[in-house]
C-alpha cells in the first residue's frame, strides 16, 4: 500500500540524506550493492542505436509514430512486414539511414 503524501513528508523529515549517501558510497566501495541486471536490446533499439539517430528521426524514416517505435524498443510490440525489413537494413547498413535523413534535410 503506497504511503500518503503526509506519511512521506513525516518519513523524509527524519532522514539524513548526507549520512545515507555516505553509507551508500561505503557500501559500493565494499562491493555491497544491489543486483546488476543486463537488459537485452530489442531489434528496434539495436538498429536505431547503430544509426545514431534520435527516436523522432528514426521513426520518421520508418514511417511510424514515435510512440510505435518506443513500443518496439521496449518490447511491448513487435514490428512486422516492411518495418521488420527496414530494421534489418538499418542494423546492417546504418550509414544508409543517415544518408537518407541528410538528403531529406538538405
Amino acid at each position: 500500500m503506497p504511503l500518503t503524501e503526509k506519511e512521506l513528508l513525516q518519513r523524509d523529515a527524519k532522514r539524513n540524506i548526507g549520512d545515507e549517501l555516505l553509507q551508500a558510497i561505503r557500501d559500493v566501495k565494499a562491493g555491497a550493492y544491489g543486483a546488476v541486471h543486463q537488459v537485452e536490446l530489442t531489434e528496434a533499439a539495436a538498429a536505431r542505436s547503430k544509426t545514431g539517430l534520435s527516436q523522432p528521426q528514426f521513426a520518421e524514416l520508418l514511417g511510424v509514430s514515435v510512440r510505435t517505435l518506443q513500443e518496439w524498443e521496449q518490447g511491448r510490440r513487435t514490428p512486422s512486414g516492411a518495418a521488420r525489413s527496414l530494421l534489418h537494413i538499418a542494423a546492417a547498413r546504418p550509414d544508409v539511414f543517415r544518408e537518407v535523413l541528410q538528403s531529406r534535410t538538405a
